[in-house]
């Protein structure tokens, strides 16, 4: 909305404003419909029903939620939901959560998550789809468990690994990078005593530190609802993302203190080796397709951070790295997201699909994208040379439009 709205913007915006006091919400938060099929210590994982008449299309697709935040990320709100953006396109999709985390998991490490948790739950959905290889898709701290699963695990089904703003070298989080000498200097031992007496990072501290993370935007946000009070889309989202904060889950103290210690202060991810139990896993053994997505304006997982990964998976064939418009949750789920990663997402599924009918879907997509070319005079992409639509340019990012419409978006 202008600064001086226009007669249709005071007409929406005054709509919208009725519409609050009356429903008391903008979003459709319904989540989409999901049934339990396996299940244990802090881990639940779910099959989302398919459409009915929607032609199931291509391997199971299974996402990967990331330690403290509720699992509504991939399923944010109706209508940007990449949860039923996959259903709707008939891939059979799955999820793994873990539920609400107590004192008493507070002796559960890291490992837990990697010996146990993701791989149960990547054979689960594999199971469940009549034994398919599964496309694996983790965001942020999911993302990296998924890594070191695929790279500690080689007999899982896997068959692609997608990450989404996951920091794999922490050196390159401005927020961060200036406090490690000081945490070496005192070799963490405040936030230690503090988290061991907890039991971990409880979910008020998880919350105001996301919320840190997006301090710009919590100050700008009553301006933003204000000059867009006339956009019901942006309303809806602003509400889809304020019910995510408020649902972060806390950290189990032993998982707490290895991400601290080893993550944060000994940055040892970007150097490719993880301790995790009575091993190193070595991600350099990652062997499977990969895709790995930074978000342009995200403070989290900057993309230098995320890139890092790139230099670290010399086997991973193909490797592609994409920078997409977006801050840590827009990337996923922002309203931009829809056109740029979802769609990059879906492109990289088929690729790497053995069913047909997701061959066919991507065939047809790259003659479009050939006659496209041809039309602009451009010589099209040989057939078994690089792809032109993902990451055959590390650096290449979305159009500055799709950047544009994101940064009108809150979830970003």
């Amino acid at each position: 909305m202008a600064w001086i709205p226009r007669p249709h913007q005071i007409v929406d915006g005054a709509t919208n404003v009725a519409h609050k006091a009356l429903y008391g919400h903008h979003a459709d938060l319904r989540p989409m419909p999901r049934t339990l099929i396996d299940d244990g210590e802090l881990r639940e994982v779910y099959h989302y029903r398919p459409h009915a008449g929607v032609q199931r299309r291509g391997e199971p697709v299974l996402l990967v939620t990331p330690l403290a935040a509720p699992s509504m990320c991939f399923d944010l709100r109706r209508g940007c939901s990449l949860v039923e953006h996959l259903v709707g396109s008939g891939r059979p999709t799955y999820l793994v959560e873990y539920g609400a985390v107590s004192f008493s998991n507070r002796r559960l490490g890291v490992e837990h998550w990697v010996d146990e948790v993701i791989p149960q739950a990547i054979r689960a959905a594999s199971e469940h789809a009549g034994d398919r290889p599964v496309h694996v898709v983790g965001w942020s701290l999911g993302g990296i468990f998924a890594v070191l699963t695929a790279a500690d695990q080689h007999d899982l089904p896997i068959a692609s690994m997608t990450v989404l703003g996951s920091p794999f070298d922490v050196e390159q989080v401005p927020l961060i990078a200036p406090l490690r000498p000081l945490l070496n200097v005192a070799d963490g031992v405040p936030l230690s005593l503090a988290y061991r007496i907890l039991g971990g990072a409880p979910k008020p501290i998880v919350k105001r530190v996301f919320q840190y993370y997006s301090f710009d935007k919590m100050i700008t946000k009553p301006l933003a609802i204000a000059r867009h009070l006339d956009d019901r889309e942006f309303l809806a989202q602003i509400e889809a993302v304020d019910r995510f904060t408020e649902n972060m889950i806390a950290y189990p103290g032993r998982s707490f203190g290895q991400l601290y210690h080893r993550f944060v202060r000994d940055n040892s991810l970007a150097h490719g080796r993880l301790q995790v139990g009575d091993r190193t896993v070595d991600i350099a053994t990652l062997a499977t397709p990969l895709l790995v997505f930074a978000g342009s304006s995200d403070g989290i997982a900057p993309v230098p951070s995320v890139r890092a990964l790139m230099a670290l998976v010399p086997k991973a064939k193909p490797a592609r790295f994409e920078v997409v418009p977006g801050g840590h949750l827009g990337l996923l789920t922002g309203r931009a997201a829809r056109r740029t990663t979802w769609r990059t997402l879906d492109a990289f599924l088929d690729e790497h699909s053995l069913d047909e009918h997701s061959r066919a879907e991507h065939g047809r997509a790259d003659g479009a994208r050939a006659a496209t070319a041809t039309n602009a005079n451009t010589t099209p992409t040989a057939p078994n040379g690089p792809r032109p639509d993902i990451g055959t340019n590390p650096k290449r990012r979305h159009s500055s439009a799709s950047s544009r419409a994101l940064a009108d978006g809150p979830a970003s």
